[in-house]
Order: C-alpha cells, then sequence, then structure tokens
C-alpha cells in the first residue's frame, strides 16, 4: 500500500515522503495513530495545502522534547521491590513502573517510550535506562532498584 506519511517515522521516512509499507501496517497502526494517509491524489493534494501547518506542528513536537530531555537528563528514579537476601527481585521492574515512578516526580511519559533492551530488571542495583521522547530525541537516566526485605 502506498501512504503519505504525516511526520517522521524510524526505519521508514520523513515528513511528506510516499512510501510503500505492507497493508496491516498501514490501516492497523499509521493511519488510526494519525502518522500517515493512503496516497491517494486528493490525499496529496490535501497534503501539500497543509504542509507548512504540519512542518511546523512536526518542529514544535520536536522543540518540546527537547526541553524535556534537557530536565530528564542524569535524572535518578528510585523503584523499590521484595528481594532476596542475594539480591534477585521476587518480582520485576518494567517500563510501566519506571513510567509510573517518573509521574510521581512530575514527569508524563509513556511506558512505550521507556527503552529497556534486555528485558525487565530483576536485580537490586542502579540501571542506566534510555527514554525516546521523539523518533531524534534520546536521553538517559538511572534507575536505581532497592531492595525491600521484609
Amino acid at each position: 500500500m502506498q501512504i503519505i506519511l504525516l511526520e517522521k517515522v524510524v526505519n521508514l521516512g520523513t515528513l511528506g515522503d510516499v512510501v510503500k509499507v505492507k497493508d496491516g501496517y498501514a490501516r492497523n497502526y499509521l493511519i488510526p495513530q494519525g502518522k500517515a494517509k493512503r496516497a491517494t491524489e486528493a490525499n496529496k493534494a490535501e497534503f501539500e495545502a497543509r504542509r507548512a501547518e504540519l512542518e511546523r506542528a512536526q518542529a514544535e513536537k520536536f522543540a518540546e522534547a527537547q526541553a524535556l530531555a534537557g530536565k530528564l537528563e542524569g535524572l535518578m528514579v528510585q523503584v523499590t521491590r521484595k528481594a532476596g537476601l542475594d539480591g534477585r527481585l521476587f518480582g520485576s521492574v518494567s517500563n510501566a513502573d519506571i513510567s509510573e515512578a517518573l509521574g510521581v516526580q512530575g514527569f508524563s511519559i509513556e511506558r512505550s517510550a521507556i527503552r529497556m533492551p534486555d528485558g525487565p530488571l530483576k536485580q537490586v542495583g542502579d540501571v542506566q535506562i534510555d527514554v525516546a521522547l521523539h523518533s531524534d530525541v534520546v536521553t538517559s537516566i538511572t534507575v536505581s532498584v532497592l531492595g525491600d526485605q521484609q
């Protein structure tokens, strides 16, 4: 399916690119999320009419993400979980837990923005975690997992 991208999509293209993707990816993700439209002649004309508005909105999102990244850079988040004597947790700390801990500190970060390539944390200690606020803005925070031995 041919689509017009309405914003930058990682590993696919930038604003205004006409790309060919699988039908399911377009119908189930890109179009419902507002990231793309079908590449019909009417939609191409509408896109060209709104191009400046979309570029301005994308620049504003990028500036907001950079400002938030400046605030988050080097931030330490503490999460407490039950742990055994050897430092292993009886559960795990997932991206949802980190998002909730950031919310307590006043930052509204979606859990999908928190990148955990090694999966959930299962040990007590400090870990560097990447937070992707925008496709071009990635910052790192420190998550300190504390063991509670009750």
